[in-house]
């Protein structure tokens, strides 16, 4: 057993279980996941926590695209290493692109991709358009995207907070497995990334029940209180990675 499989098993036996009893965690719909094959997950992400209940609500090893300010501090960077994460440097294009391959990569021998389509966690509970990075490894790699919603995260541990509160209630709703072959051979449209990417946000939303801002986080609190919130993701936007 490799290092990173080793101490991914190691946190599985341990934290788990806590977590699970403290936050009273519940996993609605996990029959949708798929038993084996290359799988991308996503989710919303209110709260730095969300990295561990996506995994804890799946029965094989996540992978997360990771943001790479997280690589900055060796003692972060040693955990999220030591777990296989991929950093993905947001606004640079060829080391995201680069990411992004190793992804794929992940996805084609066989492994289970994790990411964040917001970008970075919500200011303010609620879901903001997805960036099209998602709907180029589906085209991609051709596995397909199983979309999670969470609740009661942010209220266990909000984003500003340096510590979990020590009590709550946690739910995941994993909805069913979403491909795209349809839109084989369209992976240069941006029109398709888009489309493809507010599908997704459609479903996250659906499962998490938080209302839909129709701009990209994160936003000065100033533009935030005044952003127009939408019941769903609209299909002609133009892409953003």
């Amino acid at each position: 057993m490799t290092n990173k499989n080793w101490l991914y098993r190691f946190l599985q036996l341990t934290l788990d279980p806590y977590l699970r009893f403290m936050y009273r965690f519940q996993v609605e719909g996990a029959e949708n996941f798929p038993k084996e094959g290359g799988v991308i997950v996503v989710g919303n992400h209110v709260s730095f926590m969300d990295s561990f209940w996506i995994p804890m609500c799946t029965p094989r090893r996540v992978i997360f695209l990771a943001k790479s300010e997280y690589f900055e501090s060796w003692k972060i960077a040693w955990f999220f290493n030591s777990l296989g994460m991929i950093p993905l440097k947001r606004g640079v294009r060829h080391k995201a692109d680069a990411a992004l391959q190793a992804g794929v990569e992940c996805l084609e021998a066989g492994g289970v991709l994790g990411l964040y389509p917001e970008g970075t966690r919500s200011p303010d509970g609620r879901l903001y358009r997805g960036r099209t990075g998602v709907a180029r490894l589906a085209l991609a790699s051709g596995c397909p995207v199983v979309p999670i919603g969470l609740s009661g995260s942010m209220d266990v541990m909000p984003k500003e907070a340096r510590l979990p509160r020590p009590r709550g209630r946690v739910t995941a709703r994993l909805g069913a497995p979403m491909t795209f072959e349809k839109y084989a051979g369209q992976e240069s449209s941006r029109q398709t990334l888009r489309a493809i990417t507010d599908e997704i946000m459609f479903e996250i939303m659906n499962l998490s029940g938080q209302s839909y801002v129709d701009e990209y986080s994160p936003m000065t609190s100033q533009k935030i209180a005044s952003k127009k919130e939408v019941k769903e993701p609209p299909m002609d936007e133009k892409t953003a990675i």
